[in-house]
């Protein structure tokens, strides 16, 4: 057994101190030789060095939480964070946006088609904006389902359905009728053939040549185009252009007057005026406005075609019946000419529009009027004889003296019928009778077809009440209704 010593070699003398003499360990010994080395130092390594401090004792690590990872996210695009308070936008930014790409989150799986096609639900009817991409479900503009508006509150346009009026201009729209009856239709067998039929909603509309007729339950309007046919007489060039979705036509005389008849879009004359070479206009007919409140009734398609019904009594009649109804036959020129110009029977109210004039029969008669019993017509014919037309002599020597002294005056041309045959059929040929005596006082008797207007009542107001055929009922009257196109005004004027 090899031992290690470490010698210390001194003498201890009394008074001496005798300092230990180091002993150097032979090279290649096994020895450790001591050194001077005061602690806390050590010899490490045959050097004097202070030691490293001894390791704690190591404790076990705590081992690190386990980070949890993210859970899965749905394969559906999470909407972005929206503030407190805002509006959720609108999910088409996020499956359209611009440029045409798909956002899609780091980590997100592509959106199927299917959930492109998720609509959000909208509590206001939502309008396709232009560029809809392919597969896309068209938004429905039907029917929307809009909230109540408010006391006060407009009704929003956008909420407007798409290629649809206003509530108050919700009625049909009826295609007009030819502007003229062909010339080789001459009786009612020529065109009962030609009639075509349709129906809107609750009304039958039947289209013939030259006439329109609504039907709307027990009530018959007839329509038709009056800038047409006579005006062209005489005429040195007849023009027409748009106005807004109004139509003027106009008629271009040789003395440079000009007569502008202004229709709506189913035919219905809404104004006509006459403009002298001067410059000088007179307004005839102002069928757009109205004389105050109007306690009336307008019904389905029939209110296209103007008809307003107003609740009116009769009139209370104070002149002798052979001055308020003339017999054209028995009567002379004088008596004429004070019947065309007599005031109305009664004070009027107001003035009307020349639409409730045709169609309320109690306003009409506060007006005076000539049965033209020298023309009567063959049973379902409107053609007037030439030994007929020599009678109307005596009218158009009326009409002409009056107006001559007012060139504002309008006169309405009635036509009628007997019992016999349909209420289409009548309404057609009572309508016809009346122009064709109004183009004849034009034709040969060179009245201004602007001062006539004209209007078909078929069998509604029989002469001799019988349903058998009847000449004395194919008939047509005329009045005058300046009175009742300008109101209190023109009353009385002579």
């Amino acid at each position: 057994m090899k031992l290690k010593y470490v010698l210390l070699t001194g003498i201890l003398a009394p008074g001496l101190l005798i300092l230990p003499t180091p002993t150097v360990a032979a090279p290649g010994s096994d020895m450790v030789v001591a050194q001077n080395c005061p602690p806390p130092k050590k010899i490490i390594n045959g050097q004097c060095v202070v030691p490293p401090p001894p390791p704690a004792a190591v404790k076990p690590a705590t081992p690190p939480k386990a980070v949890q990872p993210a859970p899965p996210r749905p394969n559906v695009a999470q909407p972005p964070t929206q503030p407190p308070g805002q509006p959720p936008r609108r999910e088409f930014r996020q499956v359209n946006p611009p440029g045409g790409q798909q956002q899609q989150q780091q980590g997100q799986k592509p959106i199927s088609p299917a959930q492109k096609q998720i609509k959000p639900v909208q509590t206001q009817p939502v309008i396709q904006p232009q560029g809809q991409q392919q597969g896309q479900p068209p938004i429905k503009q039907v029917n929307p389902q809009v909230a109540p508006l408010k006391p006060g509150q407009n009704q929003p346009a956008a909420v407007q359905p798409l290629g649809k009026p206003p509530l108050q201009q919700a009625v049909p729209q009826i295609a007009p009728a030819p502007t003229a009856t062909p010339t080789n239709v001459r009786k009612l067998d020529d065109f009962r053939g030609l009639r075509k039929e349709t129906r809107q909603g609750n009304s039958v509309i039947i289209q013939e040549p030259g006439r329109t007729i609504i039907r709307d339950g027990n009530r018959f309007v007839i329509q038709r185009n009056e800038a047409s046919g006579r005006f062209g007489l005489n005429a040195r060039n007849v023009l027409t252009e748009r106005q807004g979705a109004n139509t003027a036509t106009i008629i271009e005389r040789p003395n440079g007057t000009r007569i502008v008849n202004l229709t709506d879009t189913n035919g219905r004359l809404l104004r006509r005026s006459r403009r002298d070479a001067s410059g000088r206009e007179v307004v005839l007919i102002d069928n757009m406005r109205r004389g105050g409140v109007v306690a009336g009734v307008a019904v389905g398609a029939a209110a296209v075609a103007g008809l307003v019904i107003l609740h009116m009594r009769p009139p209370a009649i104070h002149i002798p019946r052979e001055r308020y109804i003339v017999e054209a036959e028995g009567a002379d020129r004088r008596l004429i000419y004070e019947t065309l110009m007599a005031p109305p029977v009664e004070i009027l109210e107001r003035d009307y529009s020349l639409d409730e004039i045709r169609y309320n029969v109690e306003l009409r008669d506060r007006m005076p009027r000539i049965d033209i019993d020298t023309i009567t017509f063959d049973f379902a014919s409107w053609e007037v004889t030439p030994d007929q037309a020599q009678r109307l002599q005596f009218i158009a020597d009326g009409l002409q003296q009056a107006i001559q002294e007012n060139p504002g005056e309008v006169f309405l041309i009635e036509g009628h019928t007997d019992a016999v045959g349909s209420d289409i059929d009548n309404l057609s040929l009572s309508d016809r009778r009346a122009e064709s005596v109004a183009q004849v006082l034009t034709e040969q008797f060179n009245i201004p077809p602007e001062n006539l207007t004209t209007q078909g009542y078929g069998k509604q107001y029989l002469k001799i009440p019988t349903p058998e055929p009847e000449r004395r009922n194919r008939r047509v009257t005329i009045r005058r209704i300046t009175p009742l196109l300008n109101g209190p005004v023109a009353q009385n004027r002579r």
